[in-house]
């Protein structure tokens, strides 16, 4: 039996989730650097305007101190420590700062800045709290030496505002995902429907409601389901040509067997007897022998046959009106409908033929046949009223030519071909007594559909 793999659709929802966590990871790292950029770009802009601001509002004293009026309007620049704060001056030593600094400065890089340009710098301010600063070099009238005038924010704000929109959007992230895996595993429903399609047809013909795998599928699965049905063609018809092939190897033997009988019976008529006996003993030894291995390779045949479906009721009802009429007895059927054995039906009618033909010997008057199933076998009764077999005597009938009253006719071939083509379906055949504890009964068992 072939061990199982992971199935397709769990394949499918596993790979579906790696791509989805690495899509959305990636794109998660993106959108927050993205971000960043962003809140950095518009906090840069924000101190080039704050600086400009500032240089407008710069006035130098008669005796050249440096003042800044009106006060810059953002009201952190008076708050100590706020984290916003501007200086004007040179590096270490500024003449003028914001109030917001207290008695700090702010630590800028000791680089050359040119008229007019705006650097920007990450630098560290008061308590060590990363800063973004801009800085420009202005000339007033009134003084020399140019002035460095910086403004600088607390980073502080940046990474709080960050944290804010990556929190955001693990929530939307969260939802998308969880969006993404019902879309994945809908797909997957929807994608392999057309799989799950060809799974029921097959066991439709497992179980022999059909012979081939018919419906519509998809152009990918074409192919496979095309290659099925010429394998269920094949087979079949290799099974059919198997059984002619063995109606024919009987057919061809009859002709020899019945010369060499004639010639039996012609010694027989000739006072050669024993001659003679030993002939006919031959000869039906011949005939068991061909009727019981035509019978084991007909069931060979069509054991494993897919699609092999015999309906019990319609097999069984011709049986017993003929055993019936054979033998002048009335024959009972219950058998419901629908009920049906998973093989040939001409198999059905040889084991169930010999156990009806059986009671119809030893019956007196009454003959019945039931059937049901039980958990997936299919169970076959038949019981008589005649005298039964005792328990020493039920298994010596189903030996090959034995026959337990000679008086009966016969050839002892129809209970061991019976038990022998029920063991090749892998079921049974039982002789018992009947439920009133007399009479005969008979149990076969085969695989149902």
């Amino acid at each position: 039996m072939t061990r199982p793999t992971p199935s397709l659709r769990l394949r499918m929802l596993a790979g579906a989730v790696c791509w989805i966590g690495v899509a959305l990871a990636a794109s998660g790292w993106v959108l927050v650097d993205l971000f960043r950029d962003h809140v950095e770009a518009q906090a840069r802009d924000r101190l080039v305007t704050d600086m400009d601001q500032l240089i407008a509002a710069l006035t130098v004293e008669p005796d050249g101190t440096v003042t800044v009026f009106p006060p810059l309007s953002d009201p952190r620049f008076r708050q100590p420590l706020s984290g916003l704060y501007w200086q004007v001056g040179p590096v270490g030593s500024p003449v003028a700062r914001s109030r917001s600094l207290w008695d700090a400065a702010l630590p800028l890089p000791a680089d050359t800045v040119r008229d007019g340009q705006v650097h920007v710098h990450a630098i560290r301010g008061p308590r060590e709290a990363a800063l973004l600063s801009a800085e420009r070099l202005v000339r007033l009238p009134g003084r020399d030496a140019p002035l460095r005038v910086a403004v600088a924010q607390d980073m502080a704000e940046v990474e709080a505002a960050v944290g804010r929109f990556t929190r955001d959007l693990l929530g939307a992230f969260a939802v998308l995902a969880v969006a993404l895996m019902l879309a994945a595993v809908a797909q997957g429903v929807v994608v392999l429907r057309p799989m799950q399609r060809l799974r029921e047809r097959v066991l439709t013909v497992r179980r022999g409601k059909a012979e081939r795998l018919a419906g519509a599928f998809p152009a990918e699965v074409v192919p496979l389901v095309d290659d099925l049905n010429i394998l269920l063609d094949h087979a079949r018809n290799s099974t059919h040509r198997a059984r002619r092939q063995a109606g024919d190897l009987a057919h061809g033997l009859k002709t020899p067997l019945a010369v060499i009988s004639a010639e039996a019976q012609h010694l027989a008529g000739a006072g050669q007897d024993e001659p003679a006996a030993v002939l006919m003993e031959q000869v039906e030894a011949m005939r068991r022998q061909v009727e019981a291995n035509l019978a084991r390779a007909r069931a060979a045949a069509s054991r494993d046959l897919p699609g092999a479906r015999a309906p019990v009721a319609e097999t069984l009802e011709p049986l017993c009106r003929t055993i019936g009429r054979l033998y002048g007895k009335a024959v009972e059927m219950d058998v419901p409908a629908g009920l049906a054995f998973k093989g040939d039906a001409q198999d059905l009618q040889e084991m169930a033929g010999a156990l009806i033909d059986n009671a119809g010997k030893w019956g007196r008057n009454r003959i019945r046949v039931a059937a049901r199933a039980e958990n997936g076998v299919l169970v076959i009764t038949i019981d008589d009223d005649g005298p039964g077999l005792p328990p020493r005597l039920r298994e010596a009938a189903f030996q090959r030519g034995i026959r337990l009253d000679e008086a009966v006719p016969g050839t002892g071939l129809g209970l061991s071909i019976a038990r022998d083509l029920a063991e090749l379906y892998s079921g049974s055949v039982a002789l018992d007594e009947g439920p009133s504890g007399t009479g005969g009964h008979a149990v076969l068992r085969l695989p149902a559909c």
